[in-house]
This record gives structure tokens, sequence and C-alpha cells, in this order.
């Protein structure tokens, strides 16, 4: 974990000492940052792809949940990973973001809540879900409490989705004084 967290702070640092920036970028970077250590110990790293049964079909993976062009055999580094793992929640939030226009505007946890839960879905799912409609109608509560129903892989419920949408419930509606 401490060289997850500070390949985070690496690239928190690389976001404010680039050109950009501009408050948008700053506020995402928190937002990323505060993401990253909700997930990270909720996906576990592993630097060495394995293949992961639960899903159906399985898949591929490495790092932090990663799957996108992960093959056998692939290796990486914990400060690697941890890189891979910011990008990749920046490329997940920023269309639950197009999607859910008020997102940004809402508090910190219910940011971090559905990135987390959009990051473990996918976007296409998210974007589709009776979630997301509730959020764009303004039912944030009701949005939180659609949570818990996302606790499946595979076809199956599995206990760890279960503890993680029920954290991710947890915070979203803390944040809303839920």
């Amino acid at each position: 974990m401490p060289q997850f967290l500070s390949a985070l702070w690496a690239w928190i640092a690389s976001l404010f000492s680039s050109e950009r920036k501009a408050a948008t970028t700053t506020g995402a970077a928190a937002v990323l940052a505060a993401v990253a250590a909700f997930v990270g110990p909720w996906e576990g790293e592993r630097t060495e792809a394995y293949l992961d049964r639960v899903a159906s079909p399985p898949v591929w993976t490495v790092c932090y949940g990663e799957t996108r062009g992960v093959k056998q055999g692939d290796r990486y580094t914990s400060a690697e990973c941890g890189k891979m793992l910011m990008d990749a929640l920046a490329s997940f939030r920023e269309p639950l973001n197009r999607c859910i226009p008020a997102l940004p505007d809402q508090p910190l946890d219910v940011q971090v809540a559905l990135i987390s839960w959009s990051y473990n879905v996918g976007t296409g799912a998210a974007c589709s879900s009776t979630l997301a409609k509730r959020a764009n109608a303004g039912r944030w509560r009701d949005a939180c409490n659609e949570l818990p129903r996302w606790n499946k892989a595979g076809g199956k419920t599995v206990q760890g989705l279960v503890n993680r949408r029920a954290a991710e419930q947890r915070i979203c509606l803390a944040a809303i004084g839920g």
C-alpha cells in the first residue's frame, strides 16, 4: 500500500506541475485521489496478470482490476499499477460526468461512491442504469440506495461486491445527509 500511495501522490504532483492548473483539473485531481484511495483496497493490487474466473466470460486482469488490453504474462511494478489506476479512474469519471451532468456538483463522497461503482461495473451499464436515471432526476438518496443492487459477477452474488456496494452506499448517503 505505501508504494501505491507514493505512485498516487506522484501522479497528483504531475497534474499540478503541468500547465493544466485550471480549477477543474485541481478539482478532478482531488476527486480522483479520493476515488483511488477508496478503490485501491477493494480491488487489491496484483502486479502479474491473472485470469479472473468470477467474470463471465473469464477475463485477464492486472493491478487494481484493469482488464483493458491485459493478456497472460503481463507484469507491472507497483508504481505502474498506481498510475494505471489513476488513468483508468479518469477515463471512467469523464463519461460518468457526461451521463450524470450534476455529479461534479455533488459532495466528494457521492462522486467517490459513483465513480468507484462505475469503474467496477463499466460506464455503459452505469449510464443506462436506474441509478443514473434517479441521479439525473435529482433523487440522490434514491440513487445511493440503488448501489446494493449491483452485487453480482457472472450472474452470482459475490460477498466482496455486497461489502463494496454497502461501503459505497454508506459514504454516498452520509455525504448527502442521509
